[in-house]
């Protein structure tokens, strides 16, 4: 898994459902973690931390809905999008499901094309820059298609790690990342890198960011991290 690939947990308990959904999640450019009940789905979720759930509302033991009222009631967790699947198509199931903290709901049978708009509807709303969309941030502007950022007008010169940096700072701009948090969004969870190698390359992010002047947009915030403004 890059890190640059966004990841899916997918909680089913039916195999084939699970299976068909993994297939285009995969197709599509996701990592794709597997879950087929809400034990095991709520493990997954403090292991991988996931950038979006789809999670079906019949489970066996934890019941989906169950699921996604723990993990909104986490201020670790509650930030993560989730996806409910449900056979239930009463209005009253899916208020239900939307007030538990469910950021969309999908009525089963689904047509798996709409799924993945869905998907991708709130991938972009997290994290832009997987999809090409250019971010911008006070002066600084970042095309995640191009791969080019320009900072008053005038383009700088990133690293692939440097610009990865960036674009996780100016997806969320005032959120304070820790050392470990930036390693398994820049790195991936796969890459063992010591946490003192963050700070080199925050040190060249920071000097390209101010290499035709300007103030240092980042922010060190000590004994938690950095943050962007």
């Amino acid at each position: 898994m890059s890190a640059d690939q966004p990841t899916v947990l997918v909680i089913e308990d039916e195999p084939a459902q699970r299976e068909v959904l993994a297939y285009n999640l995969e197709a599509e450019g996701f990592a794709v973690f597997r879950a087929e009940t809400g034990d095991e789905g709520l493990l997954l979720v403090e292991e991988q931390a996931p950038d979006i759930i789809v999670l079906d509302w019949m489970l066996p033991g934890v019941s989906g809905i169950e699921v996604c009222r723990r993990l909104k009631m986490r201020p670790e967790t509650r930030r993560i999008p989730i996806i409910m699947l449900s056979a239930r198509s009463e209005e009253v199931d899916r208020v239900r499901g939307l007030e538990t903290g469910a950021d969309d709901y999908v009525i089963k049978p689904y047509s798996v094309v709409e799924l993945m708009a869905r998907v991708r509807t709130q991938l972009r709303r997290i994290r832009p820059s997987t999809v090409g969309e250019t971010l911008e941030y006070d002066d600084i502007i970042l095309d995640a298609e191009a791969h080019r950022v320009h900072r008053d007008g005038e383009l700088l010169r990133l690293g692939p790690t440097e610009f990865r940096l960036l674009a996780t700072f100016m997806e969320k701009p005032g959120r304070v990342w820790s050392r470990e948090q930036l390693l398994d969004r820049v790195w991936g969870r796969d890459i063992y890198v010591d946490t003192r190698t963050v700070d080199v390359h925050i040190g060249r992010l920071r000097k390209a960011l101010t290499r035709h002047g300007g103030e240092d947009p980042l922010r060190t915030v000590r004994g938690a991290g950095y943050a962007l403004g």
